[in-house]
């Protein structure tokens, strides 16, 4: 599985979809999660695709507004950053949507680089980067009519979940912070899946620092990652994280703009980088919310306690969930959505 995942590839390659997810690219909105909205309809909870500049790349931005949304009220605010290879269509639009639900007005973005947004090359993953999509939307929203500056939270799934907790460090906009299966990008890709490759860390910098000086001198970029996996490929990858993001990514809740291609010279910065350091700056309430039985949840353990200055912490359990199904089995995003509601509620008025 290893060595599939760091497939060097010199070419973007189509991701296959099978006839199910096509049949999901209907939705008018490209949204491919269950019970997705297909139209505006006045008096309920409402989708405003949106465009707007960070740092001269143009990003593609969801937002949803709650039922009965008045624009001349005040609203709390929840800014959703993706996993890793997600976009905004997939499981960040679905908890955007579902706190919409609850009265919130949410916004979901692709990074910079990625998806349906601007940037060069494509799939540039650097952390810093992704920190500052969250700065980002929260510019944005903090903007958008009916949006309560005073009252915003974050949340951030998977990658953007290490992600959210390196922006809360510094940005005291966000009065609640929240992550869903929190993923440690820096750590992952410096030491491996749980601690798989520290063998080998020297030889993947010296490479990236190849790849980026071949960059620099004008030739073909070279990506890591997955553009595209066979069924039987995914028979072959072992139970857990990675078995059951290809079966989501590429079967199940498949998006065209979605990819786990990377620019292998990223890995300077990933592999550089920790969504641990310094999370004592941390002073706002903090929820993690992670599967019991998800194989990506000693990230979550390792983190949770180097949160030492916050004025409220927990680390919730969905009891039975693996790390993938948090982002869709209905009865654990039920869970999820209700205690990140419980939460909000409590820290953004």
């Amino acid at each position: 599985m290893e060595k599939m995942k760091m497939i060097i590839v010199a070419l973007f390659l189509a991701t296959g979809l099978n006839a199910s997810a096509q049949d999901k690219q209907k939705n008018p909105f490209g949204l491919v999660y269950g019970d997705a909205i297909r139209e505006n309809i006045k008096g309920q909870v409402n989708i405003i695709p949106v465009t707007y500049k960070l740092d001269g790349i143009e990003i593609a931005a969801n937002v949803y507004t709650p039922a009965n949304y008045d624009p001349s009220k005040l609203y709390p605010t929840v800014v959703v950053a993706h996993p890793n290879g997600g976009v905004k269509e997939q499981t960040a639009g679905l908890y955007a949507q579902r706190l919409a639900e609850h009265g919130y007005l949410t916004i979901a973005a692709d990074a910079a680089y990625q998806g349906a947004s601007g940037g060069e090359p494509r799939h540039t993953d650097k952390p810093a980067h992704r920190i500052d999509d969250i700065y980002g939307m929260a510019d944005y929203i903090t903007q958008y009519a009916g949006a309560d500056a005073n009252n915003l939270g974050v949340l951030g799934i998977c990658g953007g979940g290490g992600y959210t907790l390196k922006a809360a460090q510094s940005d005291k906009r966000f009065k609640a912070v929240a992550t869903l299966s929190m993923f440690n990008s820096g750590e992952v890709r410096r030491n491996g899946f749980k601690n798989a490759q520290l063998n080998t860390i020297q030889q993947r910098l010296k490479d990236a620092s190849d790849a980026r000086a071949e960059e620099a001198s004008g030739s073909e970029i070279s990506y890591a990652g997955v553009a595209s996996v066979t069924d039987e490929e995914i028979a072959k990858t072992p139970a857990g994280l990675y078995q059951d993001g290809f079966q989501y990514y590429y079967r199940t809740h498949a998006h065209p703009n979605s990819t786990f291609l990377y620019t292998k010279s990223s890995l300077m910065d990933l592999m550089a980088w920790d969504a641990k350091s310094n999370l004592d700056l941390i002073e706002q309430p903090l929820l993690m919310i992670t599967g019991s039985e998800a194989d990506t949840k000693y990230m979550t353990d390792e983190a949770f306690p180097l949160v030492t200055n916050s004025k409220y912490k927990e680390h919730y359990l969905i009891e039975g969930a693996s790390h993938i199904e948090t982002y869709w089995v209905p009865e654990y995003v039920d869970q999820a959505v209700a205690k990140l509601t419980e939460f909000y509620e409590s820290y953004l008025k």
